[in-house]
Parts: C-alpha cells; structure tokens; sequence
C-alpha cells in the first residue's frame, strides 16, 4: 500500500514526466484517472487537488499539489536521490527552459494535433491544413532540439534527468500522429536511448495501451458530453495556426471551456 496517488491521464505528457520522474527515483506510487477526466466535470478529491481540474495532480499523504513542474520539483526535494537536476546552477536553469518550450510551444502543437485527430474538430481539408502546419512546426521543433544534443548524450548532459523526461512524452506523441524525428539524427538516436530506459518504456507502454479509448472521443465532443479545455500556448495555437474557426465554433456550441473561474 502505498500513499503517493497521481492523477492522470496515460496519454497526458505532463503526467508521463511525472510518472517518468517517480520511476527513475524508485517510488511506488499509485495512479488513478479522474472521473469524467478531461471534460472539466470531475469532482472529489481530484478536484480539491487540481483547482484547474486538469491532470496531474499528486496526494502523498496530506499533500495536495497540482502542475506538473510544481510536481517534479516535489519530487525532487522530497526523494532527492537519484537527482534528476543537473548540479550547476546554469545546467540547471537550461533543463528548466527546455521543460519550459515543451510545455508550451511543443505541447500546442501535439495537442491540436489531437484536438484534430482524435476530437474531429476540422475534417477535409480544413484538417490536412492544419495538419501540414503541425509537421512544419514540429520540423522546426526538432531543429532546435537536436542543436541542444551536438555535444551531449542527454539533454541533462551526462545524465539522463528532469530534462529528457520532460523532452521524452512529447516526442513520443509527436511520433504517435506520424512526426517522428528525422532517422540518424541526434534527437532520434537520443529517443531510441530514452525509451530503452525502463521508466520511459513502461511510461509509453501505458499511453500506448489507452490509445484505443480515444476512438469514441469525437462523439463525445460532438454530443457536448466533453468539453477540452483551451487556454494559453493552446488558443494561442489555434488562432496563429489558422484554427480560429474552430475556437469560434467550439465557444458557440459549448464543446470547449477555460479554466477560471475556479469553482
């Protein structure tokens, strides 16, 4: 019995860094997924944990906290070994922005594409546009990612760390919708590293296994059952990327929601 629980989603990437990050430290923890996950009406104590009822959320013990940064930095204060912060202070602050552009920039990308794929929101050639402009976003993603390996192994540096757990979902949900790295580049020969390593592979296996859930989604949104929710990097997304249609149709049909105000 253990008293870690996360809340989660397997196909959710700021749970799997979570997951990731337990894992590699050797922590037994229990997950568990909301009630109603996703559509902005799951209750107890999910809810009291996550004021954005958005996953993850971590209960370890008496302790509730939300966001998937404030989760690892729990983590790593609360069971410090193995680290999974680099020692330097600079070293440190690089893992930090690299989380940082996968949380935000890279994550809108991946996410429209589900919104996309697995929601219905565009078909045709509605759905083929923003499509393309996904892959062209993440292609430049993937440049970028790949300079930051020119003179290391792991995006922690010597270590595999905070950096590639956080770098390591997103990628692997990249490459689920068909945007795999380029083969023989320095960020595919580091995700064939990554998922080799037990915390990823068994991360992976479980968002992979839930992948057949998500056949039944469209309906759902369709129905006005499910609502997903849009704010910040997302909307931003959809707007810049030629989808503001799609926001302006979801807030007409009620099929997406924003987070405040809490309730």
């Amino acid at each position: 019995m253990t008293d870690i629980t996360l809340y989660e989603h397997p196909l959710s990437p700021y749970a799997q860094k979570c997951k990731i990050s337990l894992r590699e430290k050797g922590i037994t923890f229990e997950t568990k997924m909301p009630d109603a996950v996703g559509t902005g009406l799951a209750g107890g104590e999910f809810r009291e944990a996550s004021p954005r009822i958005e996953v993850p959320a971590l209960i370890h013990g008496g302790v509730t906290i939300f966001d998937s940064t404030i989760i690892l930095e729990y983590i790593e204060e609360t069971w410090p070994t193995p680290p999974m912060l680099p020692e330097s202070p600079i070293a440190r602050a690089r893992a930090r922005m690299i989380e940082d552009i996968m949380d935000t920039h890279y994550e809108a990308i991946t996410w429209a594409l589900g919104e996309i794929h697995f929601f219905k929101r565009a078909t045709g050639a509605d759905a083929d546009r923003l499509t393309a402009a996904a892959g062209e976003q993440l292609a430049q993603a993937h440049a970028w990612l790949n300079r930051k390996l020119v003179d290391a192994q792991w995006f922690n540096g010597k270590h595999f760390g905070w950096a590639d757990l956080s770098v390591a979902p997103f990628i692997n949900g990249a490459a689920s919708f068909g945007f795999s790295p380029d083969k023989g580049s320095n960020l595919a020969t580091w995700l064939e590293r990554a998922n080799a390593r037990p915390s990823v592979a068994t991360t992976q296996e479980q968002a992979m296994a839930s992948l057949g859930d998500m056949a039944q989604v469209g309906d759902l949104i369709s129905s006005g059952v499910f609502k997903r929710q849009y704010r910040d990097h997302r909307l931003e997304w959809m707007v810049r990327s030629g989808g503001l249609n799609i926001v302006a149709e979801g807030i007409k049909s009620d099929t997406i929601r924003f987070v405040w105000p809490f309730s």
